[in-house]
């Protein structure tokens, strides 16, 4: 028997992280397609953080409630939904909903979560994974043998795309902020390694005849510039946010074009369901796997209980992680 409400994380986008806070309310109703899913633990994403801040609001018709990916355990199904089963332990993409004790989810948008995971291992997986498999694979057609360039390196898409790149035969340069941090993608299998506050990665890469035949980008402002510098004839930027402000001053349009460089930009949030549907489809056909191999694992920073989740957007906002942050439920 499911409750009639459930506690979700609150805020204010008129107030601090601070105010923050447990509250109740209805649980979210579910259609035929879909699932209700019984969160245990949930991602934490820098989205959210802009979420809070009135800066990212959810698509049409999605949840108010902070949160993109979850894991848990079935807790009701939608009569067209027949591969799942009360009880089934799985996690997935959502967009929106998932700071709460129950998630209503797309029966297709849901993987199982494999026996070897624990349910915080699970609910880092979704969002990073996916974006970092759109990025260098449905964007990008990274193929094997190319080289890539991926900023932000210790975020957990960044750790994320390192190890996809690398599976394939990639071998893949980092910029991050510290050598710890540059130390955690070197483990991932990141060869080239900037730590941006001692090296312009433009140079460093020249002076490594390291050319990107894909470039991640979270960055943005002059780093579009340098990564055309780096960036190997065809190449392709896959711009993911805009950290350095929304706009780009004296853009090299001559080395873009000499280049014949492709910038694209890229969200994952916003695109439809069926798109989502295809892309999860992909990557469970192509490397879902090895994670049951521990060929690819859930960087996990930091585990922290819901009531502390303020505690964690301000880590997030203040670029102190590595790999990802995950809230639970006691």
């Amino acid at each position: 028997m499911l409750p009639k409400t459930m506690h979700y994380i609150d805020y204010d986008p008129n107030k601090d992280l601070h105010a923050m806070k447990i509250a109740s309310t209805a649980l979210p109703t579910f259609g035929d397609d879909d699932v209700l899913i019984k969160v245990s633990a949930f991602g934490l994403n820098r989205a959210d953080t802009l979420q809070r801040q009135g800066k990212y609001p959810p698509p049409p018709g999605e949840s108010d409630i902070l949160g993109l990916e979850v894991a848990g355990t079935v807790a009701a199904i939608g009569k067209n939904v027949t591969d799942l089963n009360l009880g089934d332990r799985v996690f997935g993409l959502v967009a929106g909903g998932g700071y709460a004790q129950y998630a209503r989810i797309k029966s297709a948008h849901i993987m199982l979560t494999p026996a070897s995971l624990s349910d915080e291992q699970a609910a880092g997986i979704a969002e990073v994974f996916l974006t970092a498999y759109q990025s260098l694979f449905a964007l990008a057609s990274l193929k094997k043998g190319q080289n890539v360039l991926v900023h932000a390196g210790a975020s957990g898409v960044g750790l994320a795309a390192i190890q996809l790149a690398v599976s394939v035969g990639s071998s893949v340069a980092v910029t991050s902020s510290s050598d710890v941090k540059l130390a955690r993608c070197q483990q991932m299998g990141a060869t080239h390694l900037i730590n941006y506050h001692d090296h312009c990665f433009a140079e460093y890469l020249r002076d490594q005849h390291f050319n990107a035949d894909v470039i991640i980008d979270f960055v943005g402002g002059d780093y579009v510039n340098k990564n055309l510098k780096v960036l190997r004839q065809d190449g392709i930027i896959v711009q993911l946010a805009m950290l350095a402000g929304r706009y780009v001053e004296q853009l090299d349009m001559a080395l873009m074009l000499m280049k014949r460089a492709r910038l694209q930009g890229s969200t994952l949030r916003s695109r439809s369901d069926d798109y989502k549907t295809q892309l999860i489809a992909g990557f469970r056909q192509h490397f879902f796997d090895k994670f049951t191999q521990a060929k690819l694992i859930a960087n996990i920073d930091t585990v922290y209980a819901a009531k502390d989740v303020a505690k964690a957007h301000q880590r997030l906002e203040q670029n102190e992680t590595m790999g990802k942050l995950i809230g639970r439920w006691q």
